[in-house]
């Protein structure tokens, strides 16, 4: 009876992605034949092992489904019980244990990809993918040359100096940026440092994918073709 890495086969089984699963372990919050393991590397089989996250089983690969999702404003991305919190996962059907790939900030709207599928959700989050995320920013005031020459510039994000691909005005008061780091609120945080006030940003795009006409808070089934566009240079 073949058994895999313990991360490898939570991700399997749409825990999350394998970076995060990794986390769950190391976090004591896996236990196997009910003893707390913290070895990503430790070898089970859910067949023959009790696997559990907390006190629920973990059994069998669940079948994979992806989601685009136009995310709407105030949701938040966590799997984590939050009273009188908006979650993205309560949007979507409660059969799948579904999980967001990456995360859009509370206020921040538009193109966020859900799933169960982990080796797909590590695939696009691993930095080595280099995938760009194009951004629409619109601001409370008109968009100065200054303005753009300040952003492209980058600036520490967490600690990390960080640079966007491009920056682009679109029209007075709005403006296009793609970055590729990730780095949490990096295109509201260099937005701001440049003196500007953000009405509203929203992602339009993940490498090869775009949002689309979805309406904001509604998802469909992501096909084939577009996970494939996803790595596209």
């Amino acid at each position: 009876m073949e058994k895999k890495r313990l991360a490898k086969v939570l991700a399997a089984a749409g825990i999350g992605s394998r970076r995060a699963c990794e986390k769950l372990i190391f976090d004591g919050k896996i236990s196997v034949n009910g003893s707390i393991v913290f070895k990503p590397e430790t070898h089970v089989n859910l067949s023959a092992d009790d696997v559990r996250l907390e006190d629920t089983r973990i059994h069998d690969e669940q079948e994979k489904i992806t989601y685009v999702l136009n995310k709407p404003f105030g949701f938040i991305c966590s799997n984590a019980p939050m009273p009188r919190k908006k979650l993205v996962i309560d949007l979507f059907p409660k059969e799948k244990r579904l999980f967001t790939v990456g995360r859009l900030d509370r206020d921040t709207t538009g193109l966020l990809i859900v799933t169960n599928d982990g080796h797909f959700a590590q695939k696009v989050i691993h930095p080595s993918s280099n995938i760009e995320k194009e951004y629409l920013v619109k601001t409370l005031e008109e968009v100065e040359h200054s303005h753009l020459v300040r952003i492209s510039k980058g600036g520490l994000v967490e600690g990390v100096f960080v640079k966007p691909v491009r920056v682009q005005k679109v029209r007075k008061g709005t403006i296009k940026i793609i970055v590729k780091e990730g780095k949490k609120r990096e295109v509201r945080v260099l937005v701001q440092k440049a003196g500007l006030k953000i009405q509203s940003l929203t992602r339009i795009r993940i490498g090869g994918l775009q949002l689309g006409p979805i309406p904001e808070g509604s998802f469909r089934e992501m096909t084939e073709s577009e996970k494939e566009a996803i790595f596209k240079k």
